[in-house]
């Protein structure tokens, strides 16, 4: 096993035993969505930078083209930075039209190293959205990247691509071999071999623990928005990650999702039990035995009278997990607006439907939300998609301060070295001072949206705006 690659399995399992802070994959890189199985988006990275300028370059050490519109979220390992974007930045001819394209960069100079995409699915936007790209973000394991293509498809690459020379895996049948391109090790077809029917897009980002990866399938409406084609489809599968064999799956959803299936589950110990925690497309949150996939128990978050749309919820949010509490918001695709949002901490030592019983607080004052929380020193960050960021007491739910962002938020607060980051729709990222009491220490503009979360990895911020991948350093 290489030494990167014990380091992370280490680092991971570190973390899930509770002696590693959360976010911290022991490397000072950034793996994953979340920084860590338990999803929260806390860095223990110092220095990181507290302003900067995108004109003047003040602190931008790198900025680096992606396409048109980028939606997957940034992840750093093994000196490299992977991204998920589209092809209107066209880097290659014999790769032309509308793809979902993952890219590969060097991590110290931006440069482009090489990329993995895939034609659009022929039934079009009910499937895969028109330019939409990967909203996956991708998970790194040593030489292995696991992610979820627009196709709907698992697959493992190599980390190095073709730049090794090498074919690796059972998988051979790549076309394209050169060195910009990826070298697929194995993949898993949800379409084709458990019948998904993915809505919109198929977006979830992996998480792993030991030998199993976990993902979200996107199983959903079709384009009447009244018929779900595959009600049998899973909600939620575990993986071999050597092999990509299906190991357990779960339907508990049925035929009660209300739109489409897109957040990402996260794993830690709760309660002494290794869980995987899943939040899905009927608005329940649903907690896992991690290696059978017994369900352990389900949470409504929402309340009995609400009806959907108007007041009825999905959850797209990812849940974050800490000290045997889960803390999760319930919302909707971006398309259907502003709306009541719920916010919850939840207590997932509980077994069966635990709507009541694990209930810890509900935080109502929050909109609907598509935003994962971090939470540090007891303090709970949480966006909504109308633009607020709260700051609650953990344990309690009571509000230390709000703030408005004058415009929508997709992101998800990242909490790094005192401070708190989040961006926007208008391209404009706060710096907010990490603590109970609101301060403002800087806001600057990015130049284009930022959908995705501000990541920081070995001393550097890295932001993404709709078509550049931008690191941000005091060094430069």
């Amino acid at each position: 096993m290489y030494m990167r690659q014990l380091l992370a399995v280490t680092a991971s399992a570190l973390t899930l035993v509770g002696i590693m802070p959360a976010g911290d994959p022991g490397t000072g890189d950034w793996p994953m969505w979340g920084g860590t199985p338990d999803r929260n988006m806390v860095s223990p990275m110092k220095n990181a930078p507290s302003s900067w300028d995108i004109n003047t370059k003040r602190n931008i050490k790198w900025v680096a083209t992606l396409g048109s519109q980028t939606y997957g979220n940034p992840t750093v390992a093994g000196g490299k930075i992977f991204v998920g974007t589209n092809n209107e930045s066209l880097r290659d001819p014999k790769q032309p039209g509308d793809r979902g394209v993952l890219m590969a960069f060097n991590e110290a100079d931006g440069k482009f190293l090489w990329q993995h995409t895939n034609e659009k699915l022929a039934a079009g936007r009910v499937n895969d959205w028109p330019f939409q790209g990967v909203a996956s973000s991708p998970l790194i394991e040593g030489d292995r990247l696991y992610y979820v293509s627009n196709r709907a498809e698992l697959i493992c690459l190599d980390t190095e691509g073709f730049r090794d020379n090498e074919n690796d895996g059972p998988f051979k049948d790549e076309k394209l071999t050169g060195p910009e391109n990826a070298d697929i090790v194995w993949k898993l077809d949800l379409m084709e071999e458990l019948g998904v029917f993915p809505h919109n897009l198929a977006n979830a980002s992996p998480v792993s623990w030991g030998n199993q990866l976990f993902i979200m399938t996107a199983n959903g409406h079709d384009e009447s928005h009244v018929h779900i084609p595959s009600p049998r489809a899973p909600a939620i599968i575990s993986v071999d990650k050597k092999t990509g064999k299906v190991l357990w799956e779960d339907n508990s959803v049925g035929e009660k999702i209300l739109h489409g299936q897109w957040s990402s589950p996260a794993v830690g110990k709760l309660g002494g039990v290794l869980q995987v925690v899943s939040a899905q497309g009927d608005g329940w949150v649903r907690g896992y035995e991690a290696e059978s996939g017994k369900k352990l128990w389900e949470f409504d978050t929402n309340p009995k009278d609400s009806v959907w749309p108007k007041t009825r919820n999905e959850v797209i949010s990812t849940p974050i997990l800490y000290e045997d509490k889960v803390y999760i918001a319930n919302g909707q695709d971006p398309e259907h607006g502003e709306g009541v949002g719920h916010l919850y901490c939840i207590d997932p030592t509980k077994r069966g439907d635990i709507t009541q019983a694990g209930l810890v607080w509900h935080y109502g004052e929050i909109r609907r939300s598509i935003s994962t929380g971090a939470l540090a020193d007891g303090i709970l960050y949480y966006a909504d998609f109308s633009g607020f960021l709260h700051a609650l007491d953990a344990k309690t739910g009571k509000q230390f301060w709000k703030h408005d962002m004058l415009a929508a938020v997709w992101a998800s607060p990242l909490v790094v070295d005192g401070k708190v980051y989040l961006g926007d729709e208008d391209g404009d990222i706060v710096v907010i001072k990490h603590g109970k009491t609101k301060e403002v220490l800087f806001e600057g503009n990015m130049g284009s949206s930022v959908y995705g979360t501000v990541v920081a990895a070995n001393g550097n911020l890295y932001v993404t705006n709709r078509n550049q991948l931008i690191a941000i350093s005091n060094s430069k």
